[in-house]
């Protein structure tokens, strides 16, 4: 984990379980699991406190260490996000990037306002948990005018970065698969063209022994693999024939294929349901 000293570690520090600091084994589990690059730091907070903390944030705001050292008090949420938009991204740490996407949803703003916010925030994301984190607590999305909402995210889709694609996947998943939504979202899947999408991540054959962050097992861009597969077996769960059909005619690749059908297995809702 690197040295650097975030925009409110004093903050968060003193929120991370004394089961983290000090059982290794426990801790390898929390990062195993976050699996975020190497250079992006990691306290060790777990999603209740970072809920709590962001709601503090949102309404009473804080003191920001800025880059050059100096301290600045932000009276309210927007202008958290304001200075989190103002500071070199590397140098945030993993719960701060959460919390920025948690304090945009808080945010009362029109949907133009919370568009614009999160034009400066996805380009930040670089983590499974980050990225699903933020679309599971978009509840402004279910109420967002659809339309507009969907083509905002065509930008997402066509980026040739890893989270971005996913981004885009995993909001689509959370707010677009119903009737009306179903066909467009599985043709703009169908599109995706994976070769070019770039991954941070290495992939690596065998289960480390350690965590190793910034490693996966399987194809990259293996988030956005995965996205896809997770969307379709959550489409599985909600209108099985029409993905049945979806599945045996697209054209997507093999191994996409499978951890879609995996997916499916996993899942209470639709282990007894026939993935193909």
């Amino acid at each position: 984990m690197s040295n650097i000293k975030t925009m409110i570690e004093y903050l968060l520090t003193p929120l991370v379980c004394e089961r983290f600091r000090n059982d290794t084994r426990y801790r390898e589990g929390h990062l195993r699991v976050i699996n975020a690059l190497p250079a992006r730091k990691v306290l060790g907070l777990y999603a209740p406190e970072i809920k709590q903390t962001t709601k503090q944030l949102s309404s009473n705001g804080c003191e920001i260490i800025q880059t050059d050292g100096t301290h600045r008090i932000c009276t309210n949420g927007k202008e958290i996000i304001a200075k989190f938009e103002a500071t070199p991204p590397h140098s945030l740490c993993y719960e701060e990037t959460v919390i920025w996407g948690y304090l945009i949803n808080l945010e009362k703003c029109t949907l133009q306002e919370r568009l614009a916010m999160l034009e400066r925030y996805i380009p930040v994301l670089d983590n499974w948990a980050v990225c699903d984190a933020y679309c599971a607590n978009a509840k402004w999305m279910a109420r967002a005018d659809k339309g507009i909402l969907w083509t905002f995210l065509q930008r997402w889709f066509g980026s040739h970065r890893e989270f971005e694609v996913r981004f885009a996947i995993v909001a689509s998943m959370c707010y677009f698969l119903d009737k009306e939504w179903l066909e467009k979202v599985f043709k703009r899947i169908e599109t995706l063209d994976f070769n070019a999408i770039a991954s941070e991540y290495k992939s690596v054959k065998g289960k480390p022994n350690t965590a190793q962050q910034g490693t996966v097992q399987g194809a990259l861009p293996y988030y956005v693999r995965m996205g896809a597969a997770w969307l379709l077996a959550t489409a599985l769960a909600k209108f099985p024939e029409q993905t049945r059909a979806f599945v045996r005619a697209s054209q997507l690749p093999d191994d996409v294929i499978r951890l879609y059908t995996r997916k499916a297995r996993e899942s209470f809702r639709t282990r007894l349901v026939d993935a193909q």
